[in-house]
């Protein structure tokens, strides 16, 4: 049982990829219980990231696994039993997929009133694209995030899939199902979530769409306040190949950049375009006189606004990082934390990444389905060996 604000709150996460386990990992972390449901014939397929379950399959941490065929009755008659007696269920399949499971929102919905039935798609459940295959980049691409990432003259950058899956997608879906959640508590009736991609994209860029309106934006890469396009928000080269990130915006910090790099420019210019293209050239020179690491030891600690670009075999070991404890180390994994953090119901990362199918028998005994032994003779729930 969790700790965290979730505790006691059952969610079944209809096995999937990305930001939908990433959501399902959320609510994990945020104190629910997480039943994840799992065809058997995944226990022959790869995930993007490798093997499926096991330590490495960090957003199926703090979960349970079962293996139910949804295309056998006895199977999907198990998993409405499950959605009977849960709080919320996440799915990201195609559009109309569930429904033909016979497992959609209505049919959820009537067996169960106060039940959350959180969508998780890229194009979401209606629109000419809404049965369109799709990735990340595809679904940022055309909320125009992803034409705005980039330097100046090149094409655009791909921001891994942090903005799409995780930032659009995935903590959208955990907003709407906790937003939900507090309705039922409100109306005692449950709803559908649908939580799209492209909508949420769209609405991370509020601010800079807000800039657009204003002409203190541009359609071109590489030339605005937060794309690179000032030489006080960038990243340069250091002595030995490796970056630094300045973000020094405000004249006072900006002044205390100047000072801590021994710059002859004035500060009071910051904002004249006019000085830009020479002061990147300053920025670029001097920052090529030392280490990343010397510079880090110099700026870091000031109010220069000044980091170090650190790899991900890095990050870990920064000393404010490590303080926090932002990243943690399980079975030689290293991953997140939980966060956000709570003063009077902490929440943690739960229990290890379970294997496919390891809690099969145990989790339908323990939110009382029944006929548990014909469900594994027949093949509509598989067990898997128990280390």
């Amino acid at each position: 049982m969790g700790t965290g604000p979730l505790a006691g709150c059952r969610v079944v996460e209809l096995g999937g990829i990305g930001p939908g386990p990433f959501a399902g990992m959320f609510l994990a972390d945020l104190g629910a219980e997480v039943v994840r449901v799992d065809r058997p014939e995944s226990l022959d397929e790869v995930g993007v990231g490798g093997p499926l379950g096991g330590p490495t399959d960090v957003m199926n941490r703090g979960k349970r696994s079962v293996l139910l065929d949804l295309k056998h009755p006895a199977g999907l008659a198990a998993v409405l039993e499950l959605v009977g007696r849960a709080d919320v269920l996440v799915e990201g399949f195609r559009p109309g997929v569930t429904e033909r499971l016979g497992i959609g929102p209505h049919a959820c919905l009537a067996r169960n009133p106060r039940l959350v039935y959180g969508r998780m798609t890229g194009w979401g459940q209606v629109g000419p694209l809404a049965a369109a295959a799709g990735h990340d980049v595809n679904y940022i691409a055309l909320t125009g995030a992803l034409g705005a990432i980039g330097t100046a003259g090149g094409p655009p950058q791909i921001p891994l899939n942090l903005l799409g899956d995780f930032g659009g997608g995935g903590c959208y879906l955990v907003i709407g199902v906790l937003a939900a959640l507090y309705a039922v508590e409100r109306t005692g009736r449950g709803q559908a979530v649908d939580a799209a991609i492209v909508d949420g994209t769209a609405h991370l860029l509020a601010s800079t769409f807000a800039k657009f309106a204003r002409g203190a934006w541009t359609d071109e890469r590489g030339v605005n306040q937060l794309d690179g396009g000032c030489p006080f928000y960038a990243v340069y080269e250091t002595g030995d190949g490796r970056h630094m990130a300045v973000g020094a915006l405000e004249p006072k910090f900006y002044r205390r950049l100047v000072g801590l790099l021994e710059l002859d420019v004035d500060p009071d210019r910051q904002y004249d375009r006019s000085t830009w293209p020479e002061l990147r050239s300053r920025l670029e020179k001097r920052f090529a006189e030392r280490t990343r690491d010397a510079w880090a030891q110099l700026c870091e600690g000031t109010d220069a606004c000044v980091a170090p670009v650190l790899g991900l075999g890095e990050a870990s070991a920064h000393p404010h990082l490590a303080a926090r404890g932002s990243l943690v180390a399980r079975d030689g994994v290293v991953q997140p934390a939980a966060a956000p953090r709570f003063s009077l119901t902490p929440s943690n990362p739960g229990a290890p990444p379970p294997a496919l199918g390891a809690d099969t028998r145990a989790v339908l005994g323990d939110w009382g389905v029944g006929g548990i032994d014909e469900l594994l003779d027949s093949g509509a729930a598989v067990q898997t060996p128990v280390d």
